[in-house]
């Protein structure tokens, strides 16, 4: 698991997924979050925008995050 710091919160799923590599581009961690291949803490999630706090961990494609407020 990888540690991930955000300035601030809450921010959004999709947006994560992009920033961090984990998608290619905004649009397709939209696409991957409505195809329900995203966990948030362990649980499927399908919003794109659904707002991530310090202590969510992300799961997607092999790889998982844990965010942290820096």
């Amino acid at each position: 698991m990888r540690d991930v710091e955000m300035l601030r919160e809450p921010l959004e799923l999709f947006k994560i997924l992009k920033f961090e590599g984990m998608a290619s581009s905004g649009g397709e961690a939209k696409s991957v979050i409505d195809q329900g291949l995203v966990l948030l803490n362990g649980v499927v999630e399908t919003q794109k925008r659904k707002k991530i706090v310090s202590g969510d961990i992300i799961e997607f494609n092999g790889e998982k995050i844990c965010m942290h407020l820096a």
